[in-house]
């Protein structure tokens, strides 16, 4: 606008433009030289685009280019504007695309001036929707567990099966939609990402006839990893004593009475008692959940998770978590973490493992019974990982003399040529054998390093807490350290750093 002067007259609509763009509400304004306030600073020839637009008038459009404003100034007396010339003066103001066109059309009918009218609209971007899988039953693992008013959890309700029968549809796969693509009112073209449609549904048990999967089979239906597996069940309706005396069956077993002392259940994938189980011996290749808890000295040992109403006098071995109400003189140990729940959560007596971690409301009792709570590596598998690796650099040394040993004797059996001893012949075909024996040794010893340092790794970060009372006699022990409470306290949580186990006071908002 260098060299371009302006009358009083033309500074007060200058102002008053401006003054409009920076009201609430309205973005600032994005001009262009043809666009601009400065339109309405010229001279007496004013006339842009070869229309008859008064000055004054000017065209904002926002930042975003989403949406055009035009502030029509008011004709001389007796001329009338056409839309054709408000077309004009948008298009060559490079306002190409989403005229508002009955605004414009209104703006000429009943001769609006001196306010900004919305005369252009871009389009957004509508997104499309990826191809997705309905299923029709539900995917979750288990169910939700009611709680009491006590604030203990029933589990009761606690289910791993969902069961479908053949012929049932089981999912419904809908296709991606695609979306549409947005403009700008300059005209700028905004693509939309495009959706994409997922492979078939892979699975076990299940037909496909065009988007609909049905199930070919009776059985229990479950979803891991994206597949849809269904498998044979073995449920029992009422009790199992010690007549039926044992159960082994491949798949789910669920037990709809309750299961007596002696009685043993082998499960290659998930265990379910819903009345009362005794001291039975129970082993899963995946999760147990016993609605109504076990006594009297049984035994759990599952690849999955143990979930019980209570646990007392049991000796339970879990590959995932161990989830209770209450846990009574047991003997636990869990790769994941030991969780008890509901207001009472208690941990009483007995050695409670958690390489994760433990939570409870409760340790311990006021009767001072001795009570372990032991999280992050135990001293035993430390010791075994120190041996391991003793063992794994003694047999590294015996292979590494060997074969200078065996190196030397071929660089003799190389000079001597056909007159190599016999005895030499001998012994070259024993350290063989012996160097594969080496070899052997080493990839087992490496196996069993690599789980222990992977349970180092895990029990990282391993902690107890108790956000109730802990009782005297309770021992704190946190991988090869412990500690035991002198006196009653409450509301801590304990980690160890540097070997030292610490213990804060954990502080309820």
């Amino acid at each position: 606008m260098s060299g371009v002067k302006f009358s009083a007259e033309q500074m007060d609509k200058l102002k008053n433009a401006m003054n409009r763009a920076s009201m609430p509400g309205t973005s600032s304004i994005s001009v262009s030289a043809e666009q601009s306030v400065s339109d309405t600073a010229q001279s007496d020839g004013w006339n842009p685009h070869g229309t008859n637009l008064a000055k004054g008038t000017y065209l904002r459009i926002e930042e975003d280019e989403m949406t055009a404003w035009l502030y029509l100034a008011p004709p001389d007396h007796g001329q009338i504007y056409t839309k054709g010339e408000l077309m004009t003066y948008l298009e060559k103001s490079g306002v190409v695309k989403g005229y508002h066109s009955s605004n414009l059309s209104a703006m000429i009918k009943k001769q609006v001036y001196d306010r900004e009218i919305l005369v252009a609209k871009g389009a957004e971007i509508i997104p499309g929707q990826d191809g997705y899988f309905e299923y029709l039953f539900s995917p979750e693992e288990y169910g939700v567990p009611k709680i009491r008013e006590d604030g203990s959890v029933d589990y009761t309700n606690m289910s791993a099966l969902q069961n479908v029968r053949k012929g049932d549809k089981v999912a419904i796969y809908h296709y991606a939609v695609q979306g549409t693509d947005g403009y700008t009112v300059c005209g700028t073209e905004m693509k939309v990402t495009p959706a994409r449609d997922l492979p078939p549904m892979r699975g076990k048990g299940i037909l496909r006839e065009n988007n609909i999967y049905y199930a070919q089979s009776d059985g229990k239906i479950e979803v891991k990893d994206g597949k849809v597996d269904i498998q044979n069940v073995h449920e029992i309706m009422g009790d199992v004593n010690m007549i039926i005396g044992k159960i082994e069956f491949f798949g789910d077993v669920i037990i709809n009475g309750n299961v007596e002392s002696g009685v043993t259940i082998r499960a290659g994938r998930n265990i379910e008692i819903h009345g009362t189980t005794g001291a039975a011996t129970l082993f899963a290749g995946g999760d147990v959940v016993l609605s109504r808890g076990i006594q009297g000295g049984g035994k759990i040992s599952a690849r999955g998770s143990v979930f019980a109403d209570f646990i007392e006098n049991t000796t339970v071995e879990a590959g995932g978590m161990v989830q209770s109400n209450t846990i009574l003189n047991a003997q636990i140990s869990a790769k994941n973490k030991v969780i008890t729940t509901g207001k009472k959560g208690c941990i009483i007596g007995g050695y409670v493992h958690g390489l994760k971690g433990i939570e409870a409301m409760a340790a311990g009792s006021d009767v001072e019974v001795k009570t372990i709570l032991h999280c992050g590596y135990e001293a035993a598998a430390y010791e075994k990982l120190l041996d391991v690796r003793r063992r794994e650099n003694e047999t590294k040394d015996k292979l590494s003399e060997l074969v200078e040993t065996m190196t030397e004797a071929l660089r003799e059996k190389r000079m001597r040529g056909s007159s190599t001893a016999a005895s030499t012949e001998a012994k070259l075909s024993e350290w063989n054998l012996l160097k594969d024996q080496y070899f052997e040794e080493l990839d087992k010893i490496g196996r069993d390093r690599e789980t222990l340092e992977e349970t180092m790794e895990e029990s990282r970060g391993a902690y107890i807490k108790v956000d109730g009372h802990i009782y005297r006699n309770v021992i704190i022990s946190i991988n090869a350290e412990q500690m035991v409470l002198d006196r009653n306290t409450s509301f801590m949580k304990y980690s160890a750093d540097r070997g030292i186990i610490e213990g804060v006071v954990i502080v309820h908002h």
